[in-house]
């Protein structure tokens, strides 16, 4: 009797040194989970690979925040918005990849754009870990792929390093219809990695150190990226302090609806601010 050839099981991916701070992220945020695996495409994935190249893989995905948009709003939107507000909904989620790991537990990892996909609509990401930088009392410091660093500032550049690694062939895949220069789109970067980890730290329960980190991450001098952090303080009616920040680009929201701007948005005065965030 003849047996049917037995299909090969691929090969499990070991976790990562950095595993367990995507597994908190998905805890506190379960808008955004990631696993550690190969990238995937289709079926509603795209590789991050193809979205640097441009072309039909980024019409595909802009698609979708056209239909959102059309939706959501009744209107058509410009093409550079549809561009804009495609790009925010890769980058936010692509910048944790790299400042949750750093966040949590000292550890950087190096995730090219050629080890990562995306699946929107279900909120989940992929990425392939191998390389990451850590400080020298890190007990991951004798792995094989570790790169140890001498200091806290050292990391900080590792953290600036390994998102500009993957995100500039990104912004260079939706730069053509973005009609903006490199230095909005690096000011744009800046504004994804400090609202998305300020973001994850009020659900840790630790925005306060979150805000106290970026400040020395993004201090204003560190290229590629334009601006800084830019937080700063509010009152509101009851003397309790707001913490704020003005964004460094603009998102594009006001082609859609010029009376309700982001709360971050520079053109959004302090007493809008102070109106929103005291009122549920």
């Amino acid at each position: 009797m003849s047996v049917a050839p037995v299909a090969p099981v691929a090969p499990a991916v070991t976790p990562s040194p950095v595993a367990g701070a995507y597994t908190r992220l998905a805890e506190v945020f379960p808008g955004l989970r990631v696993t550690e695996e190969p990238p995937r495409s289709g079926g509603g994935w795209v590789a991050a690979t193809e979205l640097a190249a441009g072309g039909t893989a980024v019409d595909a995905f802009l698609a979708w925040d056209n239909a959102q948009i059309l939706r959501d709003y009744g209107q058509q939107a410009r093409p550079d918005v549809i561009a804009s507000f495609g790009l925010h909904r890769y980058a936010w989620p692509a910048c944790l990849l790299f400042t949750v790991p750093w966040f949590l537990l000292r550890r950087v990892p190096r995730v090219p754009v050629g080890q990562v996909s995306f699946q929107r609509t279900l909120g989940r990401m992929t990425a392939r870990v191998r390389d990451f930088a850590c400080l020298p009392d890190d007990p991951a410091a004798g792995l094989p792929h570790a790169r140890v660093v001498p200091d806290e500032e050292a990391l900080r550049a590792e953290v600036r390093e390994a998102v500009a690694e993957h995100l500039g062939p990104v912004l260079d895949g939706f730069r053509p219809r973005m009609r903006r220069g490199p230095r909005a789109l690096w000011g744009m970067a800046t504004d994804e990695i400090v609202e998305g980890l300020w973001y994850i730290g009020h659900l840790l329960g630790e925005e306060q150190r979150a805000m106290s980190e970026l400040e020395l991450l993004l201090p204003g001098s560190t290229k590629p990226y334009v601006g800084r952090s830019a937080f700063r303080e509010l009152t509101g009616p009851n003397g309790e302090a707001l913490p704020t920040r003005d964004r460094a680009s603009c998102c594009m929201f006001y082609t859609l609806r010029p009376e309700d701007t982001c709360l971050t948005c520079p053109r959004t005065c302090d007493a809008e601010r102070i109106s929103r965030l005291t009122t549920g």
